[in-house]
């Protein structure tokens, strides 16, 4: 490849080739939440339901302003009392009970001139419909609740609960496969010589595609071998998604792209003009979204982050899909080198950025991911970042957006 495709463009193309799910199923709100939303959710019951008490009190009829009212009864919630105001009267009401008709104000007790001997005494200065909360002033019939591809969080549970709504139609959790390559991969449970590693990154993605709502299934490590890559390859047609990790750069081992190819994936970038995380290679095998990301851990993270999340978002039918990005201020100078895109690892904390080891870390470190907590994407032209300067950032733990923000301006 002559030229390696510049950021922007690589996670327009990315996303330019990734398809929402089409695949749906019904699932108890018990166990719906991180997932998405196949299908608008409508009210069908007016929240309210019915015109109700905010406050312990009074319901008086607003006119009766300044008087001293007999109190009729007391009203209950659950009760459900019919309207029997004479002139002078007024109920008890506590929170939560149903307001009968005949009044239109709730005046709550600790605001009464007076009462005693079930007489009270009103203020002359009442507002009228005050702490009275009208039926379906919250949610009406008919009104859209939650969008197709909303992810159903625990207050969408409640309002969901709270309309009788205990089954949705939700996208079927993608099924993502996820490989490692390389013959001096070791797991961890086995035994490694100095001249062999443990293998970090399968775990260290599946953990991180957990905490972000998506599960995955370890398929192994791949020799280097291509003949047996292309047969390991053609194993995991069955997959949603398949992200693999080394095995794609120049060298004499990096069998992967050719497995995939030799398997019919259809390239739609390999490489990426950017520091670090350039091996990168995405594309399409015939209904398979395959994502080969770099052996090295650092890179392979940081391109989750960048690369991988926008991807998934949208195959998982989500409607929050772009980098949600925040406004920081630098602590800490630092350069950044020109003429490529720089991702610069960092914590964010009180709207305050601070870089990691003075951006001066390898990308096959693994101890500066954890003690990182946010990615600063730099433009080509970055040669360095001053103290006080405003930065975008994308936090590891962000919720994704609905809208697309350049990083670079």
């Amino acid at each position: 490849m002559d030229k390696y495709l510049d950021f922007k463009d690589a996670v327009a193309s990315s996303l330019g080739i990734a398809e929402v799910t089409t695949l749906e199923e019904t699932v108890h709100i018990g166990d719906s939440i991180g997932r998405v939303l196949a299908q608008k959710v409508i009210c069908v019951k007016n929240l309210p339901s019915f015109n109700n008490s905010a406050m312990d009190g009074f319901a008086i009829k607003a006119t009766d302003a300044g008087k001293r009212l007999k109190v009729l009864k007391t009203i209950l919630a659950g009760d459900s009392v019919e309207a029997t105001l004479s002139a002078g009267e007024c109920y008890k009401i506590m929170t939560g009970a149903k307001v009968p008709s005949d009044a239109d104000t709730i005046i709550p007790i600790e605001d009464v001139l007076d009462y005693e001997n079930s007489e009270v005494t009103i203020k002359e200065n009442v507002v009228k419909n005050s702490c009275l909360r009208f039926k379906g002033e919250e949610k009406a019939l008919g009104d859209v609740l939650f969008d197709k591809g909303e992810v159903i969080t625990s207050g969408m549970v409640a309002l969901l609960a709270s309309q009788g709504i205990t089954m949705l139609s939700l996208y079927k959790k993608l099924n993502i496969a996820v490989v490692s390559t390389g013959n001096e991969l070791k797991e961890p449970w086995e035994i490694a010589s100095d001249d062999e590693i443990y293998n970090c990154n399968s775990y260290a993605i599946i953990s991180l595609l957990k905490e972000k709502g998506f599960n995955a299934t370890y398929t192994g490590v791949v020799p280097d071998s291509l003949e047996k890559s292309v047969e390991f390859v053609n194993g995991l047609k069955s997959y949603d998604l398949i992200i693999t990790t080394g095995g794609i750069s120049m060298g004499d081992a990096d069998y992967m792209a050719e497995a995939f190819e030799r398997n019919g994936l259809e390239i739609a970038f390999h490489g990426v003009n950017i520091k670090p995380g350039r091996p990168i290679m995405m594309g399409k095998m015939d209904n398979t979204f395959v994502m080969c990301l770099p052996g090295n851990p650092l890179t392979a993270m940081v391109n989750m982050h960048l690369f991988a999340f926008p991807v998934l978002n949208k195959l998982q039918g989500s409607l929050k899909v772009f980098h949600d990005v925040d406004i920081a201020t630098n602590v800490k100078a630092f350069k950044t080198k020109s003429g490529r895109v720089n991702v610069v690892l960092g914590s964010y904390a009180d709207g305050k950025y601070c870089v990691t080891q003075n951006n001066k870390y390898g990308s096959g470190m693994i101890s500066v991911i954890d003690a990182s907590n946010c990615i600063l994407v730099t433009d080509e032209s970055c040669e360095s970042i001053s103290e006080e300067d405003s930065v975008k950032i994308i936090k590891f733990n962000c919720l994704y957006s609905k809208d697309q923000i350049d990083l670079f301006n």
